[in-house]
């Protein structure tokens, strides 16, 4: 996998949630329908700051993120365990993850393709992956999307159809949620089992 030219993450860190939004966990919950003991992987969880929301859960509760910057940030509201990797090639056996949530970081993911098959294949039968992306169809994500590619971010943002498209696969079910009020959409990927 290539390396970033500038670790755009590593240096935003100390302030990333001071200029970015913390987004609000009632959809993402309803849509995870995390149960006590089950294990969550927040996959591209930066700072924390989704899963510091989900800690009422009762959920074993682990970050990924390639960025040591935003881990530390993490480490430091103790909310979660944290692993440095990255999507492409996950650090958990076939099968393994109950819940996975991708909050507004699949866009960054290196390669999507790779990043979409190996989520299904940590994800255990009957688990559930949720992610929230931007929606790429509404002008001010396309704006941030240009901001994001002027800033050498190599980001990538899908249509909802488009992400969904990436899942599909035999003993794998997939649904959108896009609401037209809002400037993001959900995509839910189940492997049946």
């Amino acid at each position: 996998m290539p390396k970033p030219v500038l670790d755009h993450f590593g240096l935003l860190s100390p302030i990333y949630e001071l200029v970015i939004r913390t987004p609000g966990t009632a959809q993402v919950e309803a849509l995870l329908d995390l149960k006590p003991g089950q294990l969550l992987l927040d996959v591209g969880g930066g700072t924390g700051r989704v899963t510091q929301l989900l800690q009422g859960s009762g959920a074993h509760l682990l970050l990924l993120d390639p960025s040591w910057g935003m881990l530390r940030q993490a480490q430091r509201k103790g909310c979660c365990e944290v692993a440095q990797g990255t999507a492409e090639r996950l650090p958990f056996a076939e099968n393994s993850l109950e819940r996975i949530v991708a909050v507004d970081s699949f866009h960054h993911f290196w390669n999507q393709p790779a990043a979409a098959k190996e989520l299904v294949r940590v994800l255990a039968p009957g688990g559930r992956l949720v992610i929230e992306e931007p929606d790429v169809r509404r002008f001010v994500v396309r704006l941030v999307a240009l901001g994001e590619k002027l800033a050498w971010m190599r980001s990538r943002f899908f249509a909802p159809e488009a992400l969904a498209a990436l899942f599909r696969a035999p003993g794998v079910a997939v649904r959108l949620h896009c609401p037209p009020e809002l400037h993001v959409f959900w995509t839910i990927v189940e492997k049946v089992g």
